[in-house]
């Protein structure tokens, strides 16, 4: 089939694109073509690249006129965040290709009121973001059950990979929280640290998009959570990420109003954002449906994007990875 990928050069993208010409797929990349990709892969040389501002494009009301204009057999989005982006992209596509693969995000739930979170039982979310993402995955659901365009939407959990800083123990990314631990210094957290966070490495991604495309019937109409096996709590994460560099976390809980005084204020916002929710996902309906089957546990996906970083000297730690 050719595959048309919106935004394959990002981190989903660097380990689909190659996925799915191993496959045996004709594929059109499409990006600005302002960023290389995370991991090189000698795949990529098949790979037919067109140069895009969506953003621009969206607003002049050509964008989903390209796409079209490639004679794509699936689309997969991986860069849409509002809902008349998706809107314009669905009325475009439909009678034109035959399944649009979405990239949503597990924000499409808010602050979890049962574990594990399964498609059914998430709580409304909250925030822009969320709530964007909630409405295009409700879109997308609705345009297949009315006999529209064939749809599915991934909702993964905070990407990690090489090349590029994870989501730390805190629910943010403000680097210094290596340091502290891999020199055992005193970190202070926020309420009592039993929140969770669900990461999921890129390439699981990748595995669960590249099954939507090759399950289409399994996959119509259909939303799935992508995350790994397993979550990590705050204190979790913290024990395990000093460990890895020979140390025992000292872990200091503080108030909110405390950790904020002692935070810069994004980094701050960014906790909350992740803590609030204290998510915790099910996979059971992707593992059914797809075949989902990670193969990484969170914090082998996170020790892989910290273990790049400190090869590249772009994380500052006080010593080196003792695994």
């Amino acid at each position: 089939m050719r595959i048309v990928v919106i935004g394959g050069s990002g981190h989903i993208g660097t380990f689909l694109v190659p996925r799915l010409v191993r496959a045996g797929h004709d594929v059109v990349n499409i990006s600005r073509g302002q960023r290389s990709r995370y991991v090189d892969d000698p795949a990529w040389a098949q790979v037919r690249h067109v140069a895009a501002d969506r953003e621009g494009e969206d607003r002049d009301g050509t964008f989903a006129d390209r796409v079209v204009g490639l004679r794509p057999d699936v689309v997969v989005d991986l860069i849409c965040f509002t809902l008349e982006s998706a809107t314009a992209l669905v009325e475009r596509l439909r009678g034109e290709t035959g399944h649009l693969v979405h990239c949503g995000s597990i924000w499409r739930f808010g602050p979890s009121l049962k574990i594990p979170i399964t498609e059914e039982n998430g709580a409304p979310p909250i925030g822009e973001y969320g709530i964007g993402k909630a409405a295009i995955a409700k879109m997308l659901q609705e345009e297949s059950r009315r006999g529209g365009l064939v749809t599915t939407s991934l909702h993964p959990g905070h990407i990690v990979g090489p090349g590029w800083h994870p989501v730390g123990p805190l629910g943010n990314l403000d680097p210094t929280v290596w340091r502290k631990l891999s020199n055992g210094e005193p970190l202070e957290i926020p309420g009592i640290g039993a929140e969770f966070m669900h990461h999921v490495h890129a390439d699981d991604v990748a595995q669960a998009f590249e099954a939507a495309v090759a399950r289409r019937e399994a996959a119509a109409g259909e939303d799935f959570n992508v995350v790994a096996p397993s979550a990590l709590n705050v204190r979790g994460f913290a024990q395990i990420a000093a460990s890895w560099f020979g140390q025992t976390a000292e872990l200091r809980t503080v108030t909110w109003e405390a950790f904020r005084r002692t935070t810069e204020t994004e980094a701050a916002q960014a906790s909350w954002e992740h803590l609030v929710r204290n998510h915790y996902f099910s996979i059971d309906k992707a593992h059914a449906l797809l075949g989902y089957a990670p193969q990484h546990e969170p914090e082998d996906a996170v020790l892989e994007s910290v273990r790049w970083l400190v090869e590249h000297g772009q994380l500052d730690v006080a010593g080196p990875l003792k695994i």
